[in-house]
């Protein structure tokens, strides 16, 4: 088997799969952008709302009040503190396993997709490069088929084959931008999201454990 005629086949298929390849990943991270910013607009500001209530509610030892705070809390630190209290009565080693145990899994939610938005803002300029280089071979093989200089129109039809070739370059940086840009804005979201949700956490743990004895059972 010949690998490089092997390869002209595809080279053959030219650039346009390439391109809505492109176009494809391209609404993918646009839906992935909008569900994001959905999902952290869902969240802006539940910690600061409960937070004070639930600190004073701890303070006094009055966790069923922090819990009843907490019962549709759907920022990271309510969440967290929520699970933390459900092994309030088990002593403070089991309420920071708890806490421990749930900092992954809140870490999972706020970064979800995230994945993708970077390796498509690392990798489209190189499926972008890719359509062109199958564009390039593809001209070039008419280059060689028709001759130079042979016909005005046949020149035409090459050079306009290269011009084609080089919009995948640039669709592929037009989807890669954004998706980098997104990315960049969401993983700093995700670090102070968490930072704000560790201290919280953190805050409550101390309280808990500063309770005293009479109110721990």
């Amino acid at each position: 088997m010949n690998l490089t005629e092997q390869f002209l086949k595809v080279a053959a298929l030219g650039v346009e799969w390439v391109l809505w390849l492109l176009v494809v990943l391209s609404v993918v991270s646009v839906y992935v952008m909008i569900e994001r910013v959905l999902f952290f607009n869902s969240m802006v500001g539940d910690d600061g709302r409960v937070r004070r209530k639930v600190f004073d509610a701890l303070g006094g030892g009055k966790r069923e009040e922090a819990l009843a705070a907490l019962k549709d809390a759907v920022g990271p630190g309510g969440r967290m503190v929520r699970e933390m209290l459900s092994s309030a009565g088990q002593g403070a080693e089991a309420i920071r396993a708890r806490m421990l145990a749930v900092l992954p899994e809140e870490k999972i939610r706020l970064g979800k997709n995230l994945a993708f938005l970077g390796t498509l803002g690392a990798n489209a300029p190189f499926i972008g490069l890719f359509g062109t280089v199958l564009g390039i071979i593809q001209s070039f093989k008419s280059l060689g088929t028709t001759g130079v200089g042979q016909s005005a129109e046949a020149n035409k039809e090459i050079m306009n084959g290269i011009s084609e070739a080089l919009v995948a370059t640039a669709v592929g940086l037009l989807v890669a931008i954004p998706a980098v840009v997104a990315y960049n804005i969401f993983q700093r979201r995700v670090k102070n999201t968490l930072g704000e949700a560790e201290s919280m956490a953190n805050t409550a743990f101390a309280l808990m454990n500063g309770e005293p004895e009479e109110d721990k059972d």
